[in-house]
């Protein structure tokens, strides 16, 4: 997994609340078996119409937000079912951050074993970040894991919190599996000693 301690990109404004894990990532397309490939179906019924033609009104199919590798949104993102594809389709897409007051529980453990920073900030916040967009403002914001902080390039910053163990595995690049294998040799000390222990007990119980 890929770490992340400071990143800066283009600001995706999906203004919507409770975008559910089904309108991140259809179900028709979760027939993969690879986690890569998913980010070209990323909001794909409201990215294309009924035709697959791309629809023009929608944020990222215009040329300010197609690079766009931070994406805010409304309350309750991430609700619905608990498909680990949500994330990936994000990441493939590009988006390494992703800001809301508010996530379901599921996809935001989720974000975290695959690379991607949910930032949870006050409504106030991001009300105040949707406006400035709007005005022309904060097209571009930095997300400092270290510092716990996101701040524009004037005169927006604020702070979040981020659990100890989530920061520290997204700081150092650390999914389940890398945690697992710090134990390697804790690990391999603890089966090397088990056929000796089971012969053993065979022979005790003869």
């Amino acid at each position: 997994m890929e770490a992340l301690t400071i990143h800066t990109g283009r600001v995706i404004p999906l203004d919507r609340a409770n975008v559910d894990t089904d309108q991140i990532i259809p179900k028709q397309f979760l027939k993969r078996i690879e986690r890569t490939g998913f980010g070209q179906y990323l909001f794909y019924n409201w990215r294309f119409d009924s035709q697959g033609n791309p629809n023009p009104d929608f944020v990222l199919n215009r040329d300010d937000y197609k690079t766009g590798s931070i994406l805010l949104a409304r309350t309750n993102f991430g609700c619905g079912s608990s498909r680990e594809h949500a994330p990936w389709s994000l990441l493939d897409y590009g988006i390494r951050v992703v800001i809301a007051p508010s996530f379901a529980d599921i996809f935001y453990n989720n974000c975290f074993k695959n690379g991607i920073l949910p930032v949870r900030l006050p409504e106030t916040q991001v009300d105040a970040l949707f406006q400035r967009i709007n005005q022309g403002k904060s097209q571009t914001l930095t997300v400092d894991l270290e510092k716990c902080l996101v701040k524009d390039d004037s005169d927006f910053e604020v702070d979040f919190e981020v659990e100890p163990y989530r920061r520290h595995c997204l700081l150092n690049g650390l999914d389940d599996i890398a945690i697992t294998l710090q134990s390697d040799e804790t690990i391999s000390t603890y089966e090397a000693k088990l056929p000796g222990y089971y012969s053993l007990q065979s022979v005790e119980r003869t």
